[in-house]
């Protein structure tokens, strides 16, 4: 199996393409090059310069941009470049030429955000810090997330979600977020400066899929659905997930009864165990899903909600 899967991600710059990867090329720092002799501390890009369209190679966290030159079209390239760069990849190629001069700490920020959930606080950092969302529920679920382990220390730390570049804490009932949000930024932000993982090397090898197999055992998954629930699925991708995320939270789907006309969904992060989750499934979700797909549903519950 391939460690690495690279994806053609088009810009809003038409002479810019990004090659994201399924897992991390640079945890802590992000690079840009202007030529082969700036990039003499990336082997890859010095490699990616003999390209004669390259004009400039940005390097940062699980994805490597390239500005070209308008002597050939993305479209004509595109798939050689990305190959190119999977098989250096996948052949054990260093990205980034590891120094031992390199300072300890990585400036980081992180802010403190309210969520819905008056339970739950969202931590964002200035960084992306997973690849795929994960919840843990206890120390046990974070066998594989130093951060999430040391994050249940706190005795009033209940559960965690992170995705992305934040991290999502429920508490227990025993501190108010006035006397621990300062705390638990505090840690978040000295735990990343300092340069340690999020996720473990072993959690990432021993991953049972790659995000690029999830991605396509979803899409085979999606194909095998009936049409009213592929049509559920794409109202939740574009108009509830979008709006979930930014409170700190996800929702999946789970399944659609025809005869009952019933959507079950799976609340995460913010959202599970959220007061006003109920009132957001039936004045929102419900209620659009209603809209859209008329005669095809009247119910949504949430099976963890």
């Amino acid at each position: 199996m391939k460690e690495f899967n690279i994806n053609i991600v088009p810009t809003t710059t038409a002479s810019i393409v990004k090659f994201e990867a399924d897992k991390f090329l640079t945890r802590h720092e992000s690079f840009e090059f202007k030529n082969i002799d700036e990039a003499s501390k990336s082997p890859l890009a010095q490699q990616l310069f003999y390209l004669p369209f390259v004009k400039t190679i940005y390097i940062a966290q699980n994805f490597i941009a390239i500005e070209k030159y308008d002597i050939v079209e993305w479209a004509d390239v595109q798939e050689e470049v990305a190959a190119q760069i999977d098989t250096y990849l996948n052949k054990g190629g260093e990205v980034i030429k590891e120094t031992t001069t390199q300072s300890g700490k990585v400036p980081v920020t992180v802010y403190a955000e309210s969520t819905p959930n008056p339970a739950v606080m969202k931590f964002v950092a200035n960084k992306k810090l997973v690849l795929q969302a994960s919840e843990f529920k206890n120390i046990d679920d974070a066998k594989n997330a130093p951060i999430v382990q040391k994050l249940f220390h706190f005795p009033f730390v209940k559960e965690v979600f992170i995705d992305e570049n934040y991290v999502s804490i429920q508490k227990y009932d025993m501190a108010g977020w006035e006397e621990i949000t300062m705390e638990l930024r505090e840690f978040i932000r000295n735990y990343l400066e300092e340069g340690n993982e999020v996720l473990t090397e072993e959690s990432v090898a021993s991953s049972k899929a790659t995000p690029a197999e999830v991605e396509e055992k979803k899409n085979a998954a999606f194909e095998n659905l009936d049409d009213t629930s592929q049509q559920i699925v794409a109202i939740l991708d574009e108009y509830i997930k979008p709006a979930v995320a930014s409170d700190g939270g996800n929702i999946l789907f789970d399944s659609y009864n025809e005869e009952s006309k019933t959507v079950k969904v799976i609340l995460q992060g913010a959202c599970s165990g959220c007061p006003s989750s109920t009132m957001t499934l039936k004045s929102g979700i419900e209620t659009m899903l209603r809209d859209m797909l008329r005669g095809k549903v009247e119910y949504v519950e949430a099976i963890n909600g």
